[in-house]
């Protein structure tokens, strides 16, 4: 029951001995009266912090447990959603011409770079190519020099032994050589007319059928022992003719034995000329 709403006959006890009690408790309720209407005035003011306050009744009673609020369930959390892609760019549509020209003009730039390709490849083939007949044209002039410079060296040698040889005849003809300081007729050695009895023992056994132009020479050395054996012989000038020269050494060596000369003996060494037409 309310305090408010208490009539003054409910206050005020009947008992007499318990007037001043419930005078006491007549004031305490009228004062938290006042306190209450207090706090609901400054509590529509100010918005304040929940307030409670006691009430008192002529009969005490017992006040009502305070309700247990339920707990908050946790609300589960969203995960975000993701953004939506972005509209696609329309592409302008192009009509059948347009991409027939497009596709003319990629046509015609392959074209373009593979002639182009080609061309390089082949300029790059010809620069190659003339390197090439460079170097082989340089190495011909090379070997060209080096093929005449060995001719010379044998030139000279062969014109040094025929010179020499010339000196040999004259001496056995009774002329000594112009630098000669010996005192006799003549230089011991062949007679004059052993190299004839010579080429007329060779001669014979040559056998050549070749037809030749001109009458070439070919000079052989042949060296025999005391007895007029040949032990060896060499091809000292060359006629010019392989098969003439060939012809030459095989007479020489079917010849085997040369002659004696007039005073019985064989020189050891000495240098004969054969010629086609001798």
């Amino acid at each position: 029951m309310n305090a408010a709403t208490l009539s003054r006959d409910a206050l005020i006890p009947r008992n007499p001995d318990g007037l001043g009690r419930g005078l006491a408790l007549a004031l305490g309720v009228h004062a938290l009266l006042l306190i209450a209407i207090a706090f609901g005035v400054s509590w529509r003011s100010s918005n304040p912090a929940g307030v409670e306050a006691e009430l008192w009744a002529a009969v005490p009673q017992i006040a009502a447990p305070k309700p247990v609020e339920p707990e908050p369930t946790p609300q589960p959390v969203k995960k975000p959603e993701p953004p939506p892609p972005p509209p696609k760019a329309e592409t302008p549509k192009q009509d059948d011409a347009q991409i027939a020209i497009e596709k003319a003009k990629r046509e015609e730039e392959r074209k373009r770079k593979e002639e182009q390709l080609r061309r390089e490849e082949e300029l790059k083939r010809q620069k190659e190519e003339q390197q090439r007949k460079l170097a082989e044209a340089e190495k011909a002039k090379k070997e060209q020099a080096e093929q005449k410079r060995r001719e010379a060296a044998e030139a000279a040698a062969a014109e040094k032994r025929r010179q020499e040889n010339l000196q040999r005849m004259a001496s056995l003809a009774g002329n000594g050589p112009q630098n000669s300081t010996g005192s006799a007729a003549q230089t011991a050695g062949p007679s004059a007319s052993y190299a004839g009895r010579i080429k007329a023992r060779i001669l014979p056994n040559i056998v050549f059928s070749d037809s030749i132009s001109g009458n070439p020479q070919a000079t052989v050395e042949v060296k025999a022992g005391p007895d007029g054996t040949i032990i060896g012989r060499k091809l000292i000038k060359s006629s010019g003719v392989p098969a003439w020269d060939d012809a030459v050494l095989r007479a020489i060596d079917k010849t085997e034995v040369l002659p004696r000369d007039t005073d019985g003996r064989v020189p050891s060494s000495l240098e004969i000329s054969f010629r086609p037409r001798d």
